[in-house]
């Protein structure tokens, strides 16, 4: 008689199948709804910071005639245009001719509420064409903050209804304000610009770029292709690692007692803040690029050789080109932290009021993220709406960035 085999599917096989497809399943659904929340919240985001934001870009402004026929203003086209051009017509009075022009299209009331340096916009458009001094012209030029929380709906009974009054009469309206994108910090939130900040980070990445990248990149192919393994390179190791986990304000401590000791003068410039950042973000790319250059299969490096490469050319030619898109990986990392700092930053005075765009490396700068801490402390409605707006640019710089970088990645990335 033969012997008879047991059937394998039995009822306890069963139940642990079906409790293992049952756990599958649930572990699929969890996955699949943190990526449904992960998005809900990233869409919330920016859905709130747009919102918020779309008044950042604008301000309030107000409508006024001009007729400089009658106003004895000139404008020579040699210096128009040249950057004694607000200075020739400030001499020659057009702050007195905006204000009377002001009071005959607001009324005495109307034309207290407009800003201190309302005349400057008008100065700027003379210097651009300065045929306006031959005609009429209306000018929409930016009323004060007081009456700006008025058309808002807020600040006193008064400046409420000289704003509605404006208002019906087409004479006070928010507009697009394109002077955002190209001024500085100011004291009013109607005069404030994006450009300083944006600019002074610009300069500060450039610097940490320049510095972290190569270095970095250099450090991990040493360690990982020439470096002997012994208790020296280990200690290296261990403090690369522990660097990158170090906190950034302690690398804005390491920054001021050394930087600006040796640069004293150069306090708050983007040299100081990239050579600071670059320490930061150094590990990053060293620990990232050392296991790209790690993964690339020693196969390459062998049939290298075997055709008569040097080890040096194995390493050029080959193994970094392989690894490079991982490398560039850690990069965008390491500066999209670095881009997003503020600690850092602090200790080594990037604070300041900066009220005109940085135009070296040395010159007195601050950031995007330092001057969103800066509009954010304020108290006025109307640093709140900016400060919303240059959150909204910070994003799109950081997405820029990082599109750039991935670009490159793909670029360079190659399949074996």
């Amino acid at each position: 008689m033969s012997e008879q085999i047991a059937p394998t599917r039995t009822p306890a096989f069963e139940a642990r199948l079906k409790k293992r497809y049952a756990a599958e399943k649930r572990f699929k659904t969890m996955g699949l709804a943190a990526i449904v929340f992960s998005i809900a919240v990233l869409i919330y985001l920016l859905g709130t910071m747009t919102l918020n934001g779309i008044g950042g870009f604008q301000r309030a402004e107000v409508a006024v005639p001009m007729d400089f026929t009658q106003a004895g203003i000139s404008a020579d086209p040699s210096v128009m245009g040249t950057s004694g051009a607000v200075q020739s017509l400030e001499a020659q009075g057009l702050p007195d001719v905006v204000e009377y022009f002001a009071v005959e299209a607001l009324g005495e009331e109307g034309a207290e509420e407009i800003g201190s340096q309302a005349w400057r916009d008008v100065a700027a458009a003379i210097s651009a064409d300065p045929g306006i001094v031959e005609r009429q012209e209306t000018f929409w030029i930016p009323a004060s903050a007081d009456l700006a929380q008025g058309l808002a709906g807020e600040g006193s009974p008064e400046l409420q209804a000289l704003a509605s009054s404006l208002a019906k009469e087409g004479k006070l309206a928010k507009n697009f304000d394109t002077g955002f994108f190209t001024r500085a910090d100011a004291t009013n939130p109607q005069q404030v610009g994006i450009w300083g900040a944006l600019k002074g980070s610009i300069l500060t990445m450039i610097v940490t770029l320049a510095l972290a990248f190569p270095i970095g990149v250099l450090a991990a192919l040493y360690l990982e292709e020439y470096a002997p393994k012994n208790r020296w390179t280990d200690l290296i190791e261990l403090s690369i690692n522990n660097l990158a986990a170090v906190p950034s304000i302690i690398f804005g401590l390491l920054g001021l007692a050394v930087f600006l000791t040796i640069f004293p003068s150069y306090r708050s410039a983007p040299l100081i803040g990239g050579m600071t950042l670059a320490l930061m973000t150094m590990p990053v790319i060293v620990i990232a690029g050392r296991n790209a250059i790690k993964a690339v299969p020693p196969s390459i490096r062998d049939g290298a050789l075997a055709v008569g490469a040097s080890p040096v050319q194995v390493v050029f030619h080959h193994v970094l080109p392989l690894a490079l898109p991982g490398i560039l990986t850690g990069t965008i990392i390491g500066m999209a932290r670095a881009l997003g700092e503020t600690a850092p930053l602090l200790m080594i005075g990037m604070r300041a009021f900066v009220a005109s765009p940085p135009d070296s490396f040395t010159a007195p700068a601050t950031v995007l993220p330092m001057q969103i801490f800066l509009w954010s402390d304020e108290i006025d409605r109307g640093f709140v709406e900016r400060t919303s707006a240059a959150i909204i640019v910070l994003l799109l710089f950081l997405l820029v960035m990082n599109g750039l970088a991935i670009y490159l990645r793909n670029k360079f990335e190659k399949k074996w």
